[in-house]
């Protein structure tokens, strides 16, 4: 257990000091937003493309994976959709973000340095199958709803449509799934300044996510449907993924371990985006994106010592 801890210290510790910093004065809005650009639109996909490319397109692609992965995320967004629409009584807008929020993972920030850490470059083929069906499929859908409110239907699935297909990070994966398909290595020379920006990938996007929590705040209205929130996001979403690449898949242990533990991260900062664009409850959003981010420092070692132990 102590060991799962260690390997997860230095990435949680980055997140602290850029938490820290920002608290500090020492970082404004606009340097975050900076850190944010270069790490998503950059290093990221740079990471991705070299660990894609590098790989034997059936290690690393696995339609069994990826449809049970899909479909854990589906029955809990439903889930978490009707609760909060019936049960909760609030708006399609909000029970949409509040769905999203329960099953959109980190993968961005958090996926890479500590599926690496784990499984090494092999943990790049269960990541890039989450973030297509996570961006692709979840956050689309929960867009579509958050955009529910009154005018703000106008453009809002092919503004989603827009933003899924222009994501660096699905771009990455396309063009890193057909070089692996054609067995096309990439230049030395490529491979090798490909491998130096995508290193700067994690330290910057944590030091940013941790920025990004400081400015974040959890109150006494918030705390009930954040903590909900997040006990569907880190608990019952990986127990679900478990139970159907284990028990309804049949997968081998890699695959299952590897599910689980995409399914135990905590929920992405840019849905918060989506929920104060459209109005769609941002204060609850918010306060569940940062609960879920602190408890991960305890839940994902958690995990990773039940599954990998």
């Amino acid at each position: 257990m102590i060991g799962f801890f260690l390997l997860s210290l230095p990435v949680f510790g980055v997140i602290g000091v850029g938490w820290a910093a920002t608290r500090a004065h020492l970082l404004t809005s606009g340097a975050l937003d900076a850190l944010n650009v270069f790490s998503f639109r950059f290093a990221l996909p740079a990471l991705v493309l070299r660990l894609i490319a590098a790989q034997p397109l059936r290690q690393t692609f696995n339609p069994r994976f990826y449809a049970g992965y899909l479909a854990s995320g589906v029955i809990v967004f439903v889930l978490v959709l009707l609760a909060s629409r019936l049960a909760a009584a609030r708006t399609v807008a909000a029970a949409g973000a509040h769905a999203t929020t329960a099953t959109v993972s980190n993968l961005g920030f958090l996926g890479p340095p500590l599926m690496l850490a784990l499984f090494g470059e092999r943990g790049a083929g269960p990541l890039a199958m989450a973030i297509l069906a996570e961006i692709m499929v979840l956050l689309s859908l929960g867009g579509v709803l958050m955009g529910a409110n009154g005018n703000a239907r106008h453009g809002i699935v092919s503004l989603i449509l827009r933003g899924t297909m222009l994501n660096p990070v699905v771009a990455a994966i396309v063009l890193g799934a057909v070089l692996a398909g054609t067995a096309v290595a990439l230049p030395d020379a490529i491979a090798r300044f490909l491998a130096f920006l995508g290193g700067a990938a994690g330290p910057t996007a944590l030091f940013a996510l941790g920025g990004a929590l400081a400015l974040q705040r959890l109150d006494r209205n918030t705390a009930v449907a954040a903590c909900l929130i997040s006990l569907v996001k880190l608990f019952f979403y990986p127990l679900l993924t478990w139970l159907v690449l284990k028990y309804v898949l049949k997968l081998e242990p890699f695959w299952v371990q590897a599910g689980v533990l995409i399914a135990s991260l905590p929920s992405a900062g840019n849905i918060y985006v989506l929920a104060q664009r459209y109005d769609a409850d941002p204060p609850r959003v918010s306060a569940a994106i940062l609960l879920s981010t602190i408890a991960s420092v305890v839940t994902f070692p958690c995990a990773a010592w039940l599954v990998l132990h």
